[in-house]
Formats: C-alpha cells, structure tokens, sequence
C-alpha cells in the first residue's frame, strides 16, 4: 500500500464517538427549508372584526379571510403580498385557521384554493 492510500485510510476513520450523531442531521439543530413556516405559526392572529386570520411582518399583512357560521367555519381567501412571498405564510395561515375551527368543533368549508391544498396535503386536519 502506499502513503497515499494510507492517508485516505485515515481521513476515512470515525473522529467523532459513535454515540454523536453525525454533523447534517436534524439532532444538531440545521433546520431545512424557511424558518417562518416553522417559527410564525406563533404570530397568526384571529382578527374577529375582520373576519381573517393575519400575520404582520414588516408592516405587511398575510391574511386568510373566513366566515363564521353557527356551525362551520367558511374559508374564503389566502392573500400574501409579494415582500413576504416565499416563505410558507399561506401554509401557516391555512394550519391555523383549521385548527382553530376544529378547537370550536366547527364543520370546514374551504373554498380557498390554498385552504383545499392544504387538506389534501395534511388530511388529519379535515
């Protein structure tokens, strides 16, 4: 063997215990994709008055417009203005507005386009 080979032999040897786990997993705290789709579901505000869900960021407004119903919650229509395009508020909206008529064991109606894509997707949620 040469010292080549020998080199690559020991770049290729475990230098953390076996009991760490390795440097690109979800255990070391690297999140994959948007943080706001994880960190926002937090900041979704039911506006009664307005009849919307919203998140505010940067003096902008996400909203998911609904109707509430005696017994459903209707909803109407998911708006993101552009600055805030990209990074997963629609999702956020839509998961907070199914679960909050399922906390009041309101029947859902989604006539929201992102509102149906969102059930089709997490249909634990219907």
């Amino acid at each position: 063997m040469s010292d080549q080979d020998d080199k690559l032999d020991e770049m290729g040897q475990e230098t953390f215990p076996a009991s760490d786990p390795p440097g690109n997993t979800v255990e070391t705290g690297i999140r994959l994709g948007s943080p706001d789709v994880h960190d926002r579901a937090g900041d979704v505000r039911d506006n009664v008055d307005l009849q919307r869900f919203e998140i505010a960021i940067d003096g902008q407004t996400a909203f998911l417009t609904y109707e509430r119903k005696p017994n459903a919650m209707v909803f109407i229509h998911t708006e993101v203005p552009p600055p805030l395009q990209g990074r997963g508020l629609a999702n956020v909206l839509a998961k907070a507005g199914l679960e909050a008529a399922r906390a009041e064991g309101l029947m859902i109606v989604a006539v929201c386009p992102v509102v149906r894509a969102y059930l089709v997707k997490h249909p634990q949620l219907r």
